[in-house]
């Protein structure tokens, strides 16, 4: 609890710092003088569902025609369903959950999002060239407020149960993990397969490890997956899964939705280890009855290398959070996302354990020690992939996802996932 209350302390001082510095920025008001922005994010869960709350009372305090509405909504729904829906309509939120890429793109070219770059030169001159996926054709539609690589979180006590002395390097070292873990009577990883994504992206990992950097460059731009390895991609999934290595019932568990879940199975000690992104602890704290996780018992490493891969092993997967205003928002939008990216309130955000900030000088606020670690791989990777399903948008990505899916529960191959890309891409 001191230590909670410590870290609200730290977060009150440093957004009020913050408040200071957005007084004197652009600010803006419509012609009544009175503004209400409405703000669409997926911080369902503490820290994130809070702490949002917190910037958005505090811009407010500081800009008071300007009211925030603030909106959670989980990640799932939020993405595939009511973004989408919303952009499709006459009354789209203000500002809204972007995660970049080909969703981006296809906003883009819908016309739905708003043009901000001749409004945010200094924020990207801090972000540098983490605000990439943001971009379309060299113009900004955007703004990440976290950018992170996944691997896999594990509970440090079961592999220490199971004589598991180092993590694993290899597929061949996961899998004599995997052999470990049942020996001792544990569950050895849980994945989520009903929400098909995190199912998923055991495929982008296998594809990065077995295609060459190269190639995955040019096929986030053609659009072409002839080269032998994505097939690859499939086969080592399927040899993986028919290893057995998943929680019961995995093909009917959601990720990220209370204590059953995969994240949940985890955190509450059902389950060894989780493929996940750079936001699974935060999301573990809110699935336990203490709202604390595994604490120090929680561990990290990154996908292991495959066996014959012509892939980079100092490369990662990732992908990031950031904030788009949607073409019918008022200027004050762009004000309101420009103080989510200052520096003291990424600083803030950084404190919260939530993600990793991408402004220049936030590095400071991350004192999670898994966190350091994600931090510190992601500064020194080779090539930072972006979520495969975001790159190549929705269409070849729902196609993946659907065809990973199925190879979950026992159909299909490895050659079928990407005649199912080929097809969606018009190939």
């Amino acid at each position: 609890m001191a230590k909670a209350r410590r870290l609200s302390a730290v977060i009150a001082l440093i957004v009020t710092t913050a408040l200071v510095a957005a007084c004197g920025g652009s600010g803006g008001s419509s012609d009544n003088g009175k503004v209400t922005i409405t703000w669409w994010h997926n911080g369902t869960g503490e820290p994130l569902l809070g702490y949002w709350q917190k910037v958005a009372d505090d811009y407010h305090a500081a800009h008071p025609n300007v009211t925030i509405e603030v909106s959670a909504v989980q990640n799932e729904e939020l993405q595939k369903t009511k973004i989408p829906a919303a952009l499709q309509g006459n009354d789209p939120p203000d500002l809204f959950q972007q995660w970049g890429g080909g969703e981006l793109a296809d906003q883009v070219e819908a016309g739905k999002v708003m043009d901000i770059s001749d409004k945010v030169s200094a924020e990207l001159g801090l972000i540098g060239g983490s605000a990439a996926g943001w971009q379309v054709n060299g113009k900004t539609y955007g703004l990440p407020f976290s950018l992170g690589i996944e691997g896999f979180w594990y509970n440090k006590a079961q592999f220490t149960q199971a004589g598991i002395t180092e993590t694993p390097k290899t597929i061949a070292d996961l899998q004599t993990a995997v052999t470990k873990l049942k020996a001792a009577n544990l569950v050895p990883i849980a994945v989520g397969a009903k929400d098909k994504w995190p199912a998923a992206h055991y495929w982008y990992n296998f594809a990065l490890r077995n295609c060459s950097t190269a190639v995955m460059q040019k096929a986030g731009v053609d659009k072409k997956f002839t080269d032998p390895c994505f097939t690859k991609a499939g086969e080592d999934l399927k040899a993986l899964i028919g290893s057995q290595p998943f929680n019961p019932g995995f093909l009917a568990t959601p990720a990220q939705t209370g204590a059953t879940s995969s994240a949940g199975l985890v955190a509450n000690g059902k389950a060894a280890m989780e493929l996940m992104g750079h936001w699974d602890p935060a999301v573990m704290a809110g699935l336990t009855e203490d709202k604390k996780g595994l604490g120090d018992k929680l561990g990290w490493f990154p996908f292991p290398a495959v066996g014959g891969g012509s892939g980079d092993p100092n490369a990662a997967l990732g992908g990031g959070d950031g904030y788009s205003c949607s073409y019918k928002a008022p200027p004050e939008c762009v004000d309101f996302l420009k103080y989510i990216s200052s520096p003291a309130v990424q600083t803030a955000f950084a404190a919260t354990g939530a993600g990793l900030p991408v402004t220049k000088g936030a590095e400071t606020g991350v004192t999670d020690t898994n966190m350091k670690a994600l931090l510190a791989n992601r500064n020194g990777a080779s090539y930072v992939q972006l979520w495969l399903d975001v790159a190549y948008g929705n269409n070849i990505g729902g196609a993946l996802n659907d065809g990973v899916a199925n190879l979950f529960a026992g159909k299909g191959s490895g050659k079928d996932i990407v005649d199912a890309m080929t097809t969606a891409a018009g190939q």
